[in-house]
């Protein structure tokens, strides 16, 4: 191994990947090393952001020229306990590992280091020291870059809420207590075969390795995801774009006036006629774009049943934005829309009750009234994938129009797995100017549906496909039950076991 320059170790790029194998260790750093970043600025904003939302976010904005000027003057330790300070003091530990769990994966997965992750990929023992709060990085480490292990700066806590001081035990860890972190992972006197890092702290570590090599600052082009060890498909957390310091600031002071601007707009939508919103939305800044040729709507002199709207699921306004689309209300099956929500909403809402045949009849006593919306997904899904679609709905009626739903979101993600739904809608129309595609596709055929000789799951795998490939999204067999699991920790469903669900369920059974 032969150093570069002035650098004590080579380039990342000289480290012989091939080489490696299974029986390899390899050890690195993550800010500036396994992530192009050097600055974990933005992984604190995001932390700040769900623990306290604005007030806490901005006071890391006020206490981060301190933290930078600390890092520079005096030491990395004191810089970095600034920062855990304004985005860590007096929040619970749940929600932090909350944020670490369901929030960080798809910003750091959007940020890992090509050559670094070539390394590590390689190599079948992996170790991480980082000076990174441990909470917050080993989620994603573990989980989708394949980590064994995690050794990284230690919060102190009391009664379950964090104090905003790191462990007095471990310190923040940087310099020779990474080192000494790497000793108890690997035990004395074995050494790891390759290590990464990136700056000067770094070298008291990567010296404990039998090589070494250097993670330079030139910018790279992220990893692509799906190359990862595990690809992010589900994720929480209400803001869209990395928030480094600039994005921050303009969150902080867009915050009031889109809440304003919300509240304005979700008025338009209750106060104002369906035929008018199309063109109310438009004044207020929000896009509606409309493709494909909708169904005329079923005369009840007919004697028809009306028609299934079978929808993807973007938001809680999917269907509200269907009805826009098509200049009239119409009604909307749902699990577990807030009271708040269906107070608000401009169009009839149906609760089901994940008994099917209750809900079976539920659809069908609405169907015989006039047109119906659902989603048989279940559950909402950001990245550009369908979950499996229930094939329930195919069982009921064989008037079925496929619609693709796409919304484009700048600032705010309109869903969330972990907070206040009744939040949702007022978070999407915070966005400054979003938009909503609705494609209605052709009615399906005769011969394709239950009734032409399908079964109800063939049926509804077509409709996925037939969706998907509108969108250029994948179709996968994930279901609510997964993306729950994954981000909250549970199946998705309310248990009727507080005082609260009590009242609820009963006002609900006997309104």
């Amino acid at each position: 191994m032969t150093a570069t320059g002035s650098e004590p170790f080579p380039a990342v790029d000289k480290c012989d990947a091939s080489s490696l194998g299974a029986r390899a260790t390899v050890v690195s750093d993550l800010d500036g090393t396994l992530l192009r970043s050097r600055s974990a600025f933005p992984y604190y904003a995001l932390v700040a952001f769900e623990t306290g939302g604005v007030p806490r976010l901005a006071l890391l904005l006020l206490l981060a020229p301190l933290a930078a000027a600390l890092y520079h003057a005096v030491s990395e330790p004191a810089g970095v306990r600034v920062l855990v300070f304004a985005a860590t003091a007096g929040a619970r530990v749940a929600d932090i590992e909350s944020a670490a769990r369901a929030v960080l994966p798809r910003f750091y997965a959007a940020d890992v280091h090509p050559a670094a992750w070539r390394v590590l990929a390689a190599c079948g023992r992996r170790l991480v020291v980082t000076a990174t709060p441990r909470v917050m990085a080993e989620p994603f480490l573990r989980d989708h870059l394949g980590a064994d292990a995690v050794a990284g700066t230690e919060l102190a806590t009391w009664r379950g809420r964090t104090t905003g001081w790191v462990d007095a035990r471990r310190g923040v860890l940087v310099g020779e207590r990474k080192a000494e972190a790497l000793r108890e992972m690997v035990g004395d006197g074995e050494m790891p075969d390759v290590g990464l890092g990136d700056r000067r702290s770094d070298y008291a570590f990567m010296s404990l390795c039998k090589e070494a090599y250097l993670v330079p600052r030139t910018p790279v082009e992220a990893v692509r995801v799906d190359k990862l060890h595990k690809r992010v498909i589900f994720h929480d957390g209400r803001l869209i774009q990395r928030p480094t310091p600039l994005i921050a600031l303009l969150t902080v002071v867009w915050f009031p006036i889109g809440l304003l601007l919300s509240c304005i707009r979700v008025a338009a939508g209750v106060l104002l006629p369906m035929p008018w919103l199309h063109h109310a939305f438009r004044v207020l800044g929000v896009r509606v774009v409309v493709q494909g040729a909708p169904p005329p709507r079923t005369g009840r002199a007919t004697g028809r049943t009306g028609v299934l709207f079978v929808c993807c699921h973007r938001t809680l306004l999917d269907a509200i934005f269907l009805s826009i689309a098509l200049g009239r209300p119409v009604a909307a099956v749902t699990y577990s829309l807030s009271r708040l929500s269906e107070f608000l909403s401009p169009i009839r809402t149906v609760r089901l009750t994940r008994d099917r045949a209750t809900d079976a009849a539920t659809i069908k006593n609405v169907l015989a009234k006039g047109d119906l919306a659902i989603c048989p997904e279940g559950t909402t899904c950001r990245e550009p994938f369908l979950l499996r679609f229930s094939s329930l709905f195919a069982e009921l009626t064989d008037d079925i129009v496929p619609v693709a739903m796409e919304c484009r979101m700048s600032m705010f993600h309109g869903t969330t797995a972990r907070g206040w739904k009744g939040m949702d809608p007022f978070y999407f129309f915070m966005n400054p100017r979003p938009v909503y595609t609705v494609t209605f596709l052709n009615k399906l055929p005769v011969e394709l549906t239950h009734g032409g000789g399908k079964s109800s799951h063939e049926v509804a795998n077509y409709t996925q496909m037939l969706i998907a490939s509108t969108l250029s999204y994948e179709c996968t067999g994930f279901t609510r039950k997964d993306k729950y699991r994954e981000l909250a920790g549970n199946d998705g469903v309310v248990p009727l076991n507080t005082a609260k669900n009590r009242i609820g369920w009963y006002r609900e059974k006997y309104p």
